[in-house]
């Protein structure tokens, strides 16, 4: 089983403290939303915990079955679906989601790309160049990329960013089926969101 710790978890800029002394636990089947206003620190934890920041103190550790797994063996379980997630616009959808699957170690056949188009309400416009996307489609595509891995581990910032009411329903119920057997932490704002997940972690405020 996947499990996610958190240990006295802090990061300063300079003087100004963005968050100090979070500790999380979180196995396969739980969820966590992150919540806060805006400069709480949310999407900053968020980075810390998958290793695109380093905590001014503090660990994060992933493991399987109680051996700690490195890196390179947890990013394989792991996704991110967040604003500051790049898309390329001069490819298309569907070339996206074979170089995000080539990136990950695998090969998305036709027909998954398809159906996971499908899923996420862009169905039919695979062969459209992303740069002709609005910014809700391509919150979908990035909905689409995450599901890439069928992930264990999946981070969401701001799950409903750019979305419209039948986009945040998508968002949801993706969510909702990976919620038995993953890892989720979704970080926002939002009161409504705040059901997604079964723990709290209140940030500011």
């Amino acid at each position: 089983m996947l499990k996610l710790e958190a240990q006295n978890l802090a990061k300063h800029f300079g003087t100004r403290k963005v968050f100090d002394n979070i500790n999380i636990s979180l196995e396969a089947g739980q969820s966590l939303a992150v919540v806060g206003p805006n400069g709480s620190g949310k999407t900053t934890l968020l980075k810390v915990i998958i290793g695109l920041v380093y905590p001014s103190r503090g660990d994060v550790t992933f493991s399987k079955n109680g051996r700690k797994l490195e890196f390179e063996q947890y990013r394989k379980y792991l996704s991110l679906v967040a604003p500051y997630f790049s898309l390329y616009d001069s490819l298309t959808a569907g070339e996206n989601l074979r170089f995000f699957a080539k990136v990950s170690g695998h090969v998305i056949k036709r027909i998954e790309q398809h159906e996971l188009l499908q899923q996420v309400g862009l169905e039919g416009r695979g062969d459209d160049f992303v740069s002709s996307y609005s910014t809700g489609m391509k919150q979908r595509l990035k909905y689409a990329v995450a599901m890439l891995k069928r992930p264990k581990i999946l981070l969401v910032d701001e799950p409903g960013t750019n979305l419209d009411e039948s986009g945040k329903e998508m968002a949801a119920n993706l969510l909702n089926r990976l919620r038995d057997d993953s890892i989720i932490i979704i970080a926002t704002n939002d009161k409504k969101e705040y059901a997604l997940a079964g723990e709290f972690c209140q940030l500011g405020g």
